[in-house]
């Protein structure tokens, strides 16, 4: 047996009818403001991050590379971006397989990675 209904209140001893309108801009001003737009360098380091997982390091590794020739602005990123790529390898694959993935990416920061953190 199922028993349903819908009990509605109008007014609770406690609130003044004043507050409910007041209550509701305040949500509904919260609620409208934007959230923070992302740096490129974050996003990217993410998504290399994701196809890390997805794929292999070797390949995220030639999409940094590729995205720093496109886009030269993030070349000073690119370090701390192979870093990051470096320790998610050695959690993925252990460090003696993550070091076979390094290559010469921005300098030698993905093997400083794998090293860091093996």
């Amino acid at each position: 047996m199922v028993l349903s209904g819908t009990l509605a209140v109008t007014a609770v001893p406690w609130a003044a009818h004043n507050s409910e309108s007041t209550l509701l801009t305040a949500s509904a001003q919260t609620v409208s403001k934007r959230a923070k737009a992302r740096a490129p360098q974050d996003i990217l380091r993410d998504k290399l991050l994701l196809e890390l997982q997805e794929k292999d390091p070797g390949v995220a590794l030639t999409d940094l590379q590729r995205a720093v020739e496109g886009r030269p602005s993030l070349a000073r990123h690119c370090m701390s971006i192979a870093k990051a790529l470096g320790r998610a390898a050695v959690e993925q694959y252990g460090p003696t397989r993550a070091h076979r993935f390094s290559r010469p990416v921005c300098d030698t920061s993905f093997a400083s990675g794998v090293a860091q953190f093996s």
